[in-house]
């Protein structure tokens, strides 16, 4: 099963960020999983960075974040790049590999009526037939739309034991998704079943992060209006609102925002772990 090489190269502070790319490889290992990490070495697109590509990549600074319509210039160019959900999910599907676990994904942003503002994860993902396991979309999109998105785009959206689909931070966005699966073994059926009929999209299997480690909803709520209230203040918008917000979020919190992130990914990691043994069946 793989992972996105974006957590460590962009999304989580080093030291922490090389001690939890190691530790979900080792973990899947562990469980009888082998592990694909994927990023671009030197313009190379990899499925299974090495420990020693990971720790190198993991202590890059100004590093490209390199979504699908980026892999072709960084390739080029031979330089490093860190993938996106939309780049992983193409590079690990081409490998014939069928799990992807990251933390969230991305989706409509705020006033993407106006300004078109949304992640290429979603259409990527309407073509790539993968699974991908996320605890939901980012707490800073706009869940409703991204969810009306997924359904236009014929993306089906699963919860894992819950039809409460998760909001990153929060077990419970406060939306609900139409189906839920009990295990991994009927999530396996599911996959299976769109792969018998021909289907070219991701499953998506939105696994909430436990009660006891979100970060309190309402506490969320009230530190999203002040970061939101704090952007429109410094006129920041477009591209880099999602990075304000989520430090924002993390000083705010104190660093806590950042343990729940952690704690998302390793459950996600686990999860990824038993679906792909599931497939095995």
């Amino acid at each position: 099963m793989s992972f996105e090489s974006t957590i460590f190269t962009h999304g989580l502070p080093r030291p922490r960020n090389l001690e939890v790319a190691l530790e979900a490889e080792a973990s899947l290992r562990a469980a009888g999983v082998t592990p694909a990490t994927i990023g671009v070495y030197n313009g190379v697109p990899t499925v299974g960075l090495t420990t020693e590509q990971i720790t190198e990549l993991s202590q890059v600074d100004n590093m490209d974040k390199v979504s699908l319509r980026d892999l072709p210039v960084v390739a080029a160019l031979g330089v490093h790049g860190g993938t996106t959900v939309a780049a992983t999910a193409f590079l690990a599907h081409h490998a014939g590999v069928k799990v992807f676990s990251t933390g969230g994904l991305g989706g409509v942003h705020h006033g993407a009526s106006e300004t078109f503002d949304e992640s290429a994860d979603m259409t990527t993902l309407a073509q790539v037939p993968i699974v991908v396991i996320s605890a939901g979309v980012k707490s800073i999109l706009d869940v409703a739309a991204t969810l009306e998105r997924f359904e236009t785009l014929n993306i089906p959206v699963i919860g894992y034991g819950t039809t409460k689909y998760p909001g990153f931070y929060v077990s419970d966005s406060g939306f609900k998704v139409n189906y839920a699966v009990k295990n991994t073994d009927e999530a396996a059926k599911v996959i299976n079943a769109r792969d018998d009929l021909g289907l070219p999209q991701s499953v998506l299997l939105a696994n909430p992060v436990a009660e006891d480690k979100q970060l309190p909803p309402e506490e969320l709520e009230d530190i999203l209006a002040r970061a939101w209230g704090e952007a429109e203040a410094q006129g920041i918008s477009g591209n880099a609102s999602t990075p304000f917000l989520l430090d924002f979020i993390q000083r705010d919190t104190k660093g806590r925002s950042l343990k729940v992130n952690i704690d998302v990914y390793r459950s996600n990691v686990a999860l990824g772990g038993q679906l792909a043994t599931s497939l095995t069946k």
